[in-house]
């Protein structure tokens, strides 16, 4: 059975849990052979395990050297890259843009935006070389208007939407599309560990806060994932797919950081997902 992917080689960062493991899963249900990167070992070789040509890479985003071999192990491994998903991150600095450490920051930024560029730079780097391909990053609604996350999130958020149109303009001669999706508020394990809420309970709520009336989940971002990195998208560039609800529409954005405050306590560096 063909499916819209199949054939094609893929990346999937953050790929152990959440959004990412949703990508990695469905992206190997469509064809493609799939190398899923992660801090989380033990999860991430248990996914791969489960999944037809996929393969696991234990990575650091952070870090320019483990981008690279992420990048040189997929393409030495299934010999090509044609889509990589930057997805990895996690909530990071939270709490009063005057009292946020910079130190916390910091460590948010290099999750998520620095992550993303190195994803962006070595994905390309394969892809020029192989004739063309697709590259995806994780943005959120946080990154369309503020209110919708914590400070340093948001800013990140911003800046990898605004990355993902000036990476598609330079590199859409060269036959790779860049696109981003912005996720509004998704049902995942992490959200249910933050607010020590059960997942049934949040599904619950989350239908009552979408215009759609129902919950959104991570398998609803990886369909939009599959699609951006299929052919049908072939003229998709530099653009961003906000799957949301319909929340951003909305005339008022939620105080975010009343409710933050009242879930997570005060500031703190949260770990990575």
């Amino acid at each position: 059975m063909m499916g819209r992917l199949n054939g094609k080689v893929a990346v999937v960062t953050g790929a152990a849990s959440g959004i990412g493991a949703a990508t990695a899963r469905l992206f190997a249900a469509e064809g493609a052979r799939v190398v899923l990167a992660d801090l989380d070992v033990a999860a991430g070789e248990r996914l791969s395990g489960e999944l037809a040509d996929a393969l696991f890479c234990r990575t650091d985003v952070t870090q320019e050297a483990d981008v690279a071999a992420l990048v040189d192990y997929a393409v030495q491994s299934f010999g090509r890259l044609d889509c990589m998903v930057n997805n990895a991150g996690f909530i990071g600095a939270i709490g009063s843009v005057r009292e946020t450490q910079l130190s916390h920051w910091r460590a948010t930024m290099a999750v998520l935006l620095d992550g993303v560029f190195l994803g962006c730079k070595h994905a390309a780097r394969a892809m020029v070389v192989s004739g063309g391909g697709t590259i995806l990053n994780t943005a959120s609604v946080a990154g369309l208007r503020g209110g919708f996350g914590a400070h340093a999130y948001t800013t990140a958020k911003h800046a990898v939407i605004g990355l993902t149109r000036s990476a598609a303009s330079e590199l859409a001669p060269l036959g790779i599309r860049v696109n981003a999706v912005a996720p509004g508020s998704v049902v995942t394990p992490l959200i249910e560990s933050l607010t020590g809420v059960d997942s049934d309970t949040l599904g619950k709520l989350a239908e009552q806060a979408s215009p759609l009336g129902r919950a959104m989940y991570a398998e609803d971002i990886a369909g939009a994932f599959a699609y951006l990195a299929s052919d049908t998208a072939a003229h998709v560039t530099g653009q961003v797919i906000t799957v949301d609800a319909g929340v951003t529409m909305a005339p008022v954005v939620a105080d975010f950081h009343q409710a933050e405050a009242a879930f997570l306590g005060p500031t703190s560096l949260l770990a990575q997902f």
